[in-house]
């Protein structure tokens, strides 16, 4: 715990000008960023007597071990540095809005050449216009199905787009009118890019002027006795009539603006919002956080609206529906100052926007429902994360207390070995803080100094691996203050620390993992093991435990915690001991240790998997003379399969980049030659005796493989 007197600023060097300010820890990682518009009286209002200030507050500027800060012109620029710096580095100690479920968008893809209408979720996409968000997919569905009768824009998927235009016929909703069917050229492109125009308009609030031409042409149609094209229209008018009865009306003024209204107590707030467009309730979402500053109402509707529209940009109209920035924004409290929170979403919108409390009348009446929706999402929210919060708090503590911990763990990491018998070893690095997974930490290495089933080197490999990178970032930062000043390696895994350094794919990315973190200035990525945990877990017993203590202390890191989980009696051990921990079926800290270890199983097989079906997609490919690694994915690329590379002649080989005739004689040689021998057959019954490859039929090829993690 640092004392906030040791990092405060001297007297006179904090100036009386608007800013944005960081508190960084020991490890100079981000802890809380904030603005003011005296830089010099907020921050010294966090060094006074530490025990005038929120238990939060405290806690945070004991755990920081620096503070700095940026001098702007005006307070709208510490507004958007303010955001920029929350996204980039992801404070523990600022808000952080979660959303309390998943909503689910109407969206159209403008930025296709046949616009597809769509349920989609997760971040906005660029070129995508969007409606909602909805409370339900279903509603969605429901919408979109009574008004493709009058707007047949394409809703398939790419591929049954494409299978369609092979086939030369449309897909059933084609053939029933709910589609214009442009996959078979019924419609050119720019008549279905303005049919999608239409939907968005109608969408976005625009009906009157449509229903008014519409009802039009249906009277001009049976003014001239063509009946049967009069009731197609009426038809048509009535489903948008019926879609537009989905939203009801809750401000005649046909007005277009969003209500947010905060539900909190001393630990959580929730937020909840009302997309209002055209006077209807067009989309609704809410949010939870957990308060880790001390923050009021005000406070937590800034960051609310820092969340909500950080990344637009333009109004609602050219954005669709409830995105954008709208004309109004209904508050139940203005931040102190409101005038630049005012000019920012101004700036956002391109023209003003209008930030008030409501005082009366149907606005207020409206933001009466709101809060209580807030009220009662925060009242389920606390239903089923209040034990939770607890639970994981008690884990850790546990945790500490059979580990003999100085303080709880915060940032656990585990170390998991996966291999097929010695095989494509690799290893696995996952990441849990304050008891949660934190998926943008997570690793993946590949052991590349030996092969073979000695998971103990492995493990060592490994920790000297993440631990060697940890030094590197602190010596690049200038923090190291070993005695010779250089990081120390064991010699046996300094060629593989050398190449950590300088080339990153030994440590693999997660498909689903995004970068993260600080950025590395010299190489313009994130650093990657740029903070150090408070304990190590790694997945076996007292080898793999004394692997990891001997591969820290030859780094000469002394602060860092390391135990082991065995899988057979989950015993807990310890590094130098002769008997494990045992700790109680029911105690919470065994169950988080068990969840970190079966996390760590999980990513390391998962990733061993991947690699060993590549290997096995090429391994026939191997055995082909003066055919290299490119030149074999090449093949692999351009058949998609062995199955079709095999039947493939010498002139279609010979199509690939890079394959001469010659090479391409050879690949067919080798691939003929190593064909599978057809499966015994029971000539008299026709029943498969043996397989080609000797087991019996229905028998798991991989029963004797012996995977091993």
């Amino acid at each position: 715990m640092a004392d906030p007197s040791s990092y405060r600023p001297k007297p006179g060097q904090i100036p009386d000008s608007p800013g944005v300010y960081k508190f960084r820890d020991e490890h100079g990682r981000v802890i809380y960023v904030g603005k003011a518009k005296s830089l010099r009286q907020r921050l010294s209002s966090y060094f006074q007597d530490i025990t005038n200030l929120h238990q939060r507050t405290a806690t945070m500027v004991t755990t920081a071990a620096a503070v700095e800060w940026t001098v702007v012109s005006t307070e709208v620029e510490a507004l958007q540095l303010e955001y920029s710096w929350i996204k980039e580095f992801d404070p523990r100690f600022n808000v952080k809005y979660r959303d309390d479920k998943s909503y689910p968008s109407l969206a159209v893809t403008m930025n296709e050449e046949f616009p597809r209408v769509q349920v989609m979720r997760g971040p906005k996409r660029k070129g995508v216009r969007y409606f909602g968000p909805y409370a339900h997919a279903w509603a969605i569905r429901e919408t979109v199905d009574l008004l493709l009768r009058v707007f047949p824009v394409r809703t398939c998927s790419a591929g049954v787009f494409k299978r369609s235009a092979q086939i030369g016929r449309p897909c059933l909703l084609g053939y029933i009118g709910k589609c214009s069917a442009p996959c078979v050229g019924r419609i050119s492109a720019d008549d279905h890019r303005e049919l999608a125009e239409e939907f968005c308009d109608f969408m976005a609030g625009h009906t009157g002027t449509y229903l008014r031409r519409l009802e039009q042409r249906m009277k001009d149609a049976a003014s001239e006795m063509e009946y049967e094209q009069a009731a197609r229209l009426r038809d048509d008018l009535e489903a948008l009539r019926r879609a537009m009865e989905k939203n009801a009306v809750v401000l005649a003024d046909a007005t277009d603006a969003d209500l947010i209204a905060v539900a909190e107590d001393e630990l959580e707030a929730a937020v909840q919002i009302f997309h209002v467009r055209g006077g209807r309730v067009r989309g609704q979402r809410g949010w939870v956080t957990d308060k880790v500053e001390a923050v009021d109402t005000a406070g937590l509707v800034e960051h609310a609206l820092q969340q909500l529209y950080g990344d637009e940009r333009g109004d609602a109209e050219r954005s669709g529906g409830s995105g954008g920035v709208p004309k109004e924004v209904l508050v139940p409290a203005l931040p102190a100052p409101s005038e630049p929170v005012a000019q920012w979403l101004s700036d956002r919108r391109g023209s003003h926007v209008s930030l008030r409390v409501p005082q009366r009348g149907d606005k207020k009446d409206l933001m009466v429902t709101v809060q209580r929706n807030a009220q009662q999402a925060l009242a389920l929210h606390k239903t089923k994360r209040a034990s939770d919060l607890t639970t994981r708090s008690r884990a850790l503590e546990e945790i500490a207390a059979a580990l003999d911990l100085d303080t709880a763990p915060l940032r656990i990491e585990c170390y998991d070995i996966s291999h097929l018998q010695g095989d494509d070893v690799v290893a696995s690095m996952v990441v849990f803080e304050d008891g949660l997974a934190r998926k943008s930490e997570y690793r993946r290495f590949q052991i590349k100094s030996f092969a073979g089933q000695d998971d103990v080197r492995s493990m060592h490999e490994v920790i000297s691996r993440r631990f060697r990178r940890y030094l590197l970032e602190k010596q690049k930062t200038g923090e190291w203050e070993g005695e010779s000043g250089e990081v120390p390696a064991p010699q046996e895994v300094q060629d593989a620390d050398t190449q950590d350094a300088e080339v990153h794919d030994t440590e693999v990315r997660d498909a689903e993992v995004q970068a993260s973190g600080p950025i590395d200035p010299d190489t313009g990525r994130p650093r990657k093991f740029a903070y150090p945990p408070q304990l190590v877990v790694v997945d076996g017993g007292q080898p793999q435990v004394a692997a990891a203590r001997r591969a820290l202390e030859e780094l000469g890191i002394d602060d860092v915690a390391v135990c082991g989980l065995a899988k057979r009696l989950e015993e807990v051990w310890l590094p130098g001991d002769d008997d494990p921990v045992i700790l109680p079926r029911s105690s919470e800290g065994l169950y988080l240790l068990q969840r970190v270890r079966d996390e760590a199983h999980r990513f390391a097989i998962s990733y061993q998997r991947s690699k060993r079906s590549k290997s096995m997609k090429a391994g026939a490919l191997d055995s082909v003379p003066g055919l290299g690694e490119t030149r074999r994915q090449a093949l692999l690329k351009h058949f998609g399969s062995l199955k079709r590379l095999r039947a493939a002649t010498i002139e279609e080989i010979c199509e690939v980049p890079g394959i001469g005739r010659r090479t391409a004689e050879t690949v067919a040689a080798t691939l003929a030659a190593a064909a599978p021998a057809a499966p015994a057959v029971n000539t008299a019954t026709g029943e498969i005796i043996e397989e080609a490859d000797g087991t019996p039929p229905g028998a798991d090829p991989s029963h004797h493989r012996g995977i091993s993690t």
